[in-house]
This record gives structure tokens, C-alpha cells and sequence, in this order.
């Protein structure tokens, strides 16, 4: 459970656990995503053809960056100053090596593991109205064993955060989860998608009450996990499932949710995006900061609105300087 002064014992390290994944951005309109056949707004598992096939109809030229959710949180987390590790499987490959780069220059502990099939990837097709719609190939991630998974992964770590998209390895979940359990941390979980909750609800209704502290949704995970698309019905049946529960709403801000009090936080920002690649992820990288530098809820959901802002300012989910620059002033 959260201790009133949300120091986690005083411990500081938050471990991600997830694919390691790159990410490739498209910029794209409607009619692309109706030819594509991709779910709008959602994520499907392809394999690595169906990636070339659909990049091989994109009209505009594509950026590469790292990605994956987890690593996404983590990174942002090692930007602002915080104690960061991350732990996934990568291809023995350049975009392997781009990755583990990435995250040494992004001040993040990699604990990765390596095998022969590629370094997996995510095209990510940002429409018009800056929603990203996903194919993503996990290639070497879906290789990860569960008995790579131990308690060493996790020693240090006041909270082990970990994307839901792991939920389709259900093994590897349970593994990550017991032993991160066993490490003492205190255990995220975001839901990642409205795809990856529809497709995992019985499991994800267990292991949310048997093993999780923080819980993150936003408005669709969150009605696909509580069946209401009402905002305050729907985080007030998330707070009964976690101790601290997460509800965000885009433009409109965020609740959370922590010992019967419901806290709403107001957007940063003038609602403008470009692109919401990453808005999660960034969020959540703010919250889990403030959350084991012992910040108050109120102030850690502020911290996660900002880096949620700025991700959105840019396309894909590198918030540039500038914008961590002015995240970091609310430290101060």
C-alpha cells in the first residue's frame, strides 16, 4: 500500500518492464487508416510483413525513434532526474543497438536481454486529428522467457511499472508481477489500449485485485475495464480495484483517486495537439517522478499533465529540450 508520505520507503528507482520496441511515425489521414485496416485510435499485433506492406502506402516521410510504452515512462522519467531501469528484450541488430543507446543517453539502467529474431516494431499512423492507430510486430520482445524474469530485475525499485501490453504474454505477466511483488516495489499497471483490455478482461480482473497498487486507464481502457463511459462512476469503480487509481480524460484533464478522495486535475495547456503519440506514457512518467520523490497526489498529477502537454506539442514521444526545460521548473 501507499504510505501517507508516498516515499515508497525511501526508495526512489522505478523499474519499466515491457517491449522493447521501435517506433515508426507516419502522418497520415482518415482515408489511409480505412485502407490500411488498421483500428482507429486502437493497437493490433501483426506480423512483420503487414508493417513493410503498410509502409510501402505511405505517402509522407517517416521518423524512427524509440518507443514501446513502458520504455517510453521510463525514459521520461530518466529526463526529468529520477533513478530509472528498464528491462525488455531486444533483436541482435542496428535497431537493437539504436535502442540500447537510447536509453544510455536518456540516463535510464538497461537490464535487456537479446535473442536472434529482430528488434520489434510499431508503425504508428498519426492522423489529422493527432490520433495514433498502431501496428506493432513485437518480434524479439515476444521472445522474452518467463524465467528471464527474476527478482533481480527489480532489486532498488520503489515501483515496478509495467504496460499492459505484457498482458498477452500472460506467463511473462504473472512471472514480472510475482517477482516484483517479492522485490518489495510497489506494482503500475497501464492498461495500454481499449484493445488490450476488450481482449483481456477475465485476466486483467484478477491480477488487478491480486497484485496491483497504481492503476492507470484512460477514458476508453477505462470503460472497457468498468463497462462505464461516464467519468466519475467509471474512477470510482477503478478506485475500488487499486489503492491509487488513474483516470485521464485528454484534453480535460485527469483524476486520481487515493483513500476515498478524488482529485482532479486540470489540463496544462491550451488543449492543442499534434500528435497524442506517447501522451500516456509521458504521464505517467510525470506521476511515478513525483510519486517516489514523495510529491502530493495533486501536485504528481500536475507533473504528469505537463509531460503529457509537451508530448503532444511533437510527433512521436521525444519531448525536445525546451519542453523538458519547462517541465523541470515546476520542480524548483
Amino acid at each position: 500500500m501507499i504510505n501517507d508520505s508516498n516515499k515508497s520507503n525511501g526508495k526512489k528507482l522505478v523499474v519499466g518492464i515491457g517491449s522493447a520496441l521501435v517506433d515508426i511515425l507516419a502522418l497520415e489521414d482518415d482515408e489511409f487508416i480505412e485502407k490500411s485496416g488498421v483500428v482507429k485510435g486502437g493497437m493490433t499485433l501483426v506480423n512483420d510483413y503487414v508493417i513493410d506492406d503498410t509502409l510501402s502506402m505511405t505517402t509522407n516521410k517517416t521518423s524512427i525513434v524509440p518507443g514501446g510504452s513502458a520504455c517510453n515512462t521510463i525514459v521520461g522519467i530518466g529526463k526529468l532526474g529520477g533513478a530509472a531501469r528498464f528491462v525488455g528484450k531486444l533483436g541482435e541488430d542496428e535497431l537493437g543497438k539504436f535502442f540500447e543507446n537510447d536509453l544510455k543517453n536518456n540516463n535510464v539502467e538497461s537490464h535487456l536481454f537479446t535473442c536472434s529474431f529482430p528488434t520489434g516494431r510499431v508503425l504508428s499512423i498519426v492522423t489529422p486529428d493527432a490520433q495514433r492507430s498502431m501496428f506493432t510486430c513485437l518480434g524479439a520482445s515476444l521472445e522474452t522467457k518467463p524465467e528471464e524474469i527474476t527478482i533481480n530485475c527489480f532489486i532498488g525499485a520503489a515501483v515496478v511499472h509495467i504496460e499492459g501490453y505484457l498482458l498477452f504474454n500472460k506467463d511473462l505477466m504473472l512471472s514480472a508481477l510475482n517477482n516484483a511483488k517479492s522485490s518489495g516495489a510497489l506494482i503500475s499497471l497501464d492498461l495500454a489500449s481499449f484493445t488490450v483490455v476488450e481482449e483481456n478482461k477475465d485476466f486483467i480482473d484478477k491480477i488487478v485485485d491480486d497484485y496491483v497498487d497504481i492503476l492507470l486507464a484512460n477514458e476508453d481502457e477505462a470503460s472497457a475495464f468498468t463497462g462505464y463511459k461516464d467519468e466519475l462512476r467509471a474512477i470510482d469503480d477503478l478506485s475500488k480495484r487499486a489503492d491509487i487509481a488513474v483516470l485521464k480524460i485528454g484534453e480535460r484533464g485527469s483524476y486520481i483517486s487515493h483513500k476515498g478522495e478524488v482529485i482532479k486535475v486540470a489540463p496544462m495547456g491550451n488543449g492543442f495537439a499534434l500528435d497524442t503519440t506517447g501522451a500516456g506514457d509521458l504521464w505517467a512518467a510525470g506521476f511515478l517522478f513525483g510519486l517516489v520523490n514523495g510529491y502530493n497526489l495533486k501536485k504528481c498529477g500536475e507533473l504528469g499533465s505537463a509531460c503529457g502537454y509537451e508530448v503532444c506539442q511533437v510527433v512521436g514521444a521525444n519531448i525536445p529540450e525546451d519542453g523538458w526545460d519547462r517541465i523541470k521548473k515546476m520542480l524548483m
